[in-house]
């Protein structure tokens, strides 16, 4: 019997990279699970290649509507167990060339998304259920041109210890899993020399994986983390820790 078995999954960002990986293995380990993407070709393909057990949902995590639309969507299977507030955004701004449109954009995408997507799946969500948010080592390492993006997900980090005490009733779960740099897309776009610098960062000298995330993801999903709640988990090759 697999680790998540009859039970039901919702995960922004979706699409690609970490979430994808994580879709999958979720699914494998016998969840149904309800991917968000914003551009619906690429979620079409997801939901192909997860291959079963899955439902897309078009959407973006900034709009309060479509996050509506996606629980309506839910609501009509039933109730949900875990929740991973996965969609997220980067980009670098140096100090005198940050815009406000920059800081909103982070800001909404990763902080009112995250937010927004646990408050609004709280009355569907099973008493003992799972809130993972996706961080980054970016709240915890100085980062030049990155630190707009750091300063969203270590506000993230402050959610999940307000919401283990508020939660504790319920028996709810929250947790925080904060990737280092990871072969996804958003990265790997970047110039060679930038990935370059990236990995000689950190000690285990190369990228982690979507799969390796994924794996963390599922630890803290699942009843393997039944005593866990209020941490932040870094899957990071060991940069955060030096």
């Amino acid at each position: 019997m697999g680790k998540l078995q009859g039970k039901v999954a919702v995960i922004t960002g979706g699409t690609t990279g970490i979430g994808l990986a994580s879709a999958k293995l979720f699914v494998k380990e016998g969840a149904y699970v309800f991917i968000t993407g914003r551009r619906q070709k690429e979620l079409d393909e997801a939901v192909k290649a997860i291959g079963g057990n899955v439902t897309g949902v078009q959407g973006d995590v900034a709009k309060l509507a479509d996050l509506d639309r996606l629980y309506e969507t839910v609501k009509k299977r039933g109730r949900i167990d875990v929740v991973f507030a996965n969609a997220g955004f980067g980009e670098f701004a140096s100090l005198g060339s940050i815009t406000e449109e920059h800081f909103d954009k982070l800001f909404n995408v990763n902080v009112k998304g995250a937010l927004f997507t646990v408050q609004k799946a709280l009355p569907l969500l099973n008493d003992g259920g799972s809130i993972i948010l996706t961080g980054s080592v970016g709240s915890v390492k100085g980062t030049p041109a990155f630190w707009v993006y750091g300063a969203t997900k270590a506000a993230i980090r402050n959610f999940v210890r307000a919401w283990t005490v508020e939660l504790k009733e319920r028996r709810i779960r929250s947790n925080v899993l904060s990737p280092g740099p990871t072969d996804t897309p958003q990265v790997t776009r970047q110039p060679a020399d930038a990935i370059a610098r990236i990995v000689s960062t950190i000690p285990m000298g190369r990228m982690g994986e979507p799969d390796e995330i994924a794996k963390a993801a599922l630890f803290l999903a699942s009843d393997d983390s039944s005593f866990i709640t209020g941490i932040e988990l870094f899957v990071d090759g060991g940069r955060a820790q030096i």
